[in-house]
């Protein structure tokens, strides 16, 4: 009988195959058999853990992408001082992490149509995954008076989504530009000011 932990891992190779694929040629011109001689499985063993085959691959490739990108995330921010800093470090790592992120950068510069679909599909529980990570530190925050905290919490949450992508003309690589798009687009409205 095979363990769980190995089942598990055996998905894990076969999605960490499809990625180095997807950076060595591309995802559109990978075949199933490819990534299962990349993953050392079976063709029968890819479809066993995925019945839908390569698109449902991406989207387990995606998924395992974003959990791992917002997990870094939250560990890089999760010691900040204040809600006003955990919103600082968060932007300029969540937008160093996408512009570095080379699997990412090929995909879209390749096969955008691949990968949109799946960011959008993912998009929503994103911004309830962000918002459930900042409601506790929300709610230390002097807020302004009669603000819903689970509605503001979303709203900084889509905001973040929004800027970490494309952040117009405000340079995320500056602290001080990082911390004034904070004050003036993210809270302004939302924390009591003095």
């Amino acid at each position: 009988m095979v363990s769980p932990a190995a089942t598990v891992e055996t998905r894990r190779r076969i999605v960490d195959a499809a990625a180095r694929r997807a950076l060595l040629v591309t995802l559109g011109k990978t075949t199933v058999e490819e990534i299962a001689a990349e993953a050392g499985v079976s063709r029968a063993t890819v479809y066993r853990w995925f019945p839908g085959g390569r698109e449902e691959i991406v989207a387990a490739l995606v998924d395992s992408q974003l959990d791992a990108f917002f997990s870094d995330l939250a560990s890089h921010v999760r010691d900040a001082p204040d809600f006003e800093r955990l919103l600082v470090r968060g932007l300029m790592r969540a937008h160093a992490g996408m512009v570095d992120h080379r699997l990412l950068q090929r995909v879209l510069d390749v096969e955008p149509e691949l990968v949109l679909p799946e960011l959008q599909r993912r998009s929503r529980s994103l911004v309830g995954d962000i918002a459930d990570f900042l409601r506790p530190y929300l709610t230390t925050t002097e807020l302004a008076d009669d603000l819903d905290v689970d509605e503001a919490c979303r709203y900084l949450a889509r905001l973040t989504l929004s800027f970490i992508g494309n952040p117009g003309s405000w340079d995320l690589t500056d602290e001080a530009e990082t911390t004034r798009l904070v004050r003036t687009q993210f809270l302004a409205g939302l924390v009591r000011r003095p």
